[in-house]
Parts: structure tokens; sequence; C-alpha cells
């Protein structure tokens, strides 16, 4: 299945489009400050492709904001709820993001106002979704496996994480989410931003 048709695409494009114009930033600044192509920017702009995890990763690093926020930020807040924060969101009116090459899946559990992040993943058996380590600054982040297995790399160390197992994230490295194992793996992230220097 495309996730070109996907209203969550679009509205992922749109997010990133404003991020680089609030900060009035060429394409060519964007792909300086992420690694990403302009080429590529420009068709993620426009809707036209879906940018992987590793991408949104990058372009979130160039943010500064975590993919959490990123992700928050594109769905917005339900119209019906708009100046109530609180309320039932419902798991059919929740959008998940599905990474065309690994087939992971992103289901943001919070809204943008809730002061704490909160995501949903489903990593498929042999994925791999690495992150620089731009895209954890400023941000206290813990992942909790919830099904399966995960072993997560922080910089040089690795965590082998079973069902239940939690792993609070330190100062800010290159860090890769993998299943190894021949089963999905389901974790939540859970994230909450720090000071900026």
């Amino acid at each position: 299945m495309s996730n070109i048709v996907d209203p969550l695409i679009g509205r992922i494009a749109a997010r990133i489009r404003t991020e680089r114009e609030r900060r009035r930033w060429t394409l060519a600044q964007l792909a300086d400050a992420s690694g990403v192509s302009q080429a590529m920017i420009s068709r993620i702009e426009r809707g036209e492709s879906s940018p992987t995890a590793v991408v949104l990763g990058k372009l979130s690093a160039a943010f500064q904001l975590s993919v959490s926020s990123l992700m928050a930020l594109a769905e917005g807040a339900p119209s019906s709820d708009a100046d109530d924060p609180a309320g039932v969101r419902r798991h059919a009116d929740t959008p998940e993001w599905r990474d065309p090459a690994t087939g992971y899946r992103r289901r943001q559990i919070t809204g943008p106002r809730f002061p704490a992040e909160i995501a949903e993943v489903r990593l498929p058996a042999g994925a791999r979704v690495p992150y620089p380590a731009a895209a954890f600054a400023f941000v206290r982040q813990i992942v909790w496996v919830l099904n399966g297995r995960l072993t997560f790399h922080e910089g040089d160390t690795v965590h082998e994480l079973g069902a239940g197992d939690t792993v609070e994230l330190g100062d800010p490295v290159p860090c890769t989410f993998a299943n190894d194992s021949d089963e999905e793996c389901r974790y939540a992230v859970v994230l909450v931003r720090g000071e900026r220097p």
C-alpha cells in the first residue's frame, strides 16, 4: 500500500515545509543541515515522495525537533476539541505513519498540547532504523518494550530488551532501533523536552 495517498503524508510534507520556511531556510540550507538531498526534500514537500524513518530523523534533527514532535505537529490538534487539550482519542481516529523502506509503523498517542510525547511503534522482524545524535538533543526519552525483542544501539552500547524492559536515554548519541528477531516488536517512546543550551 502506498503512503502517498495517506493524508498524514500530506500533513508531514506541509509541516516540513512550514518548519523550513519558519527558519527562512532554502532547500539548499535544509539539505546542508540535514544531509538529505535537495531533490528528496523537494519531492517530500510536494507530497510526491514519502519520507523514510531515517530521512524523518535527519530532517527533525536539523530542525532541533524529535521525530515525535515533528509527527505531533503534523497531526495537529483534533478540530472538534481545538480549545480543549484533554479528551478521548479513539484508536480509529489516530493516524498511523508507515515507513515505506522498513514497514516500521508509528502512531502518536498524545496530542501536540500534552506536556510529554508518547508514541507507539511497531518494528517488523529484521528492520533497523538509525537516527543521528541530533535527533535526541534537547529531549529526555525512555523506550519501553511492550511485546517482542528490541536490540537498541545507543552509541557504542548495545541493549538487548524484552517485553517490559525499558531504557532511559542519556546524552545524545547516534541510536539504532533494531529487531533482530523473527517476530514484530512493539514499543512505546516517551519523551519530554529538555532545556536548550
